[in-house]
């Protein structure tokens, strides 16, 4: 797995996205008590649900694998000249 440029960034990008397609899409709401662990895995495994991206492997779903999975989907709906890219 190879760690992306601005992968931190683009986690925290990819939670304030996913909480908003959360919201949206009617599957709750976070709290400003829950976790960013929580934070992250809920929105992976519901953005795993609803087939946007692709599941981890069986054994390999850890929280560092979910962030880097967040990064990568974030980074694919980001437009090409986004500063987060570049």
């Amino acid at each position: 797995m190879k760690k992306l440029k601005n992968e931190q960034k683009l986690v925290t990008e990819a939670l304030r996205v996913g909480s908003i397609y959360v919201e949206k899409r009617g599957a709750g709401e976070f709290e400003a008590t829950d976790s960013q662990k929580e934070r992250i895995t809920f929105i992976y495994r519901l953005l795993v649900r609803d087939k946007l991206i692709q599941p981890l492997a069986k054994g390999q779903e850890s929280e560092l694998n979910m962030r880097h999975k967040l990064a990568l989907w974030i980074s694919r709906q980001l437009p090409p000249d986004h500063e987060l890219l570049n």
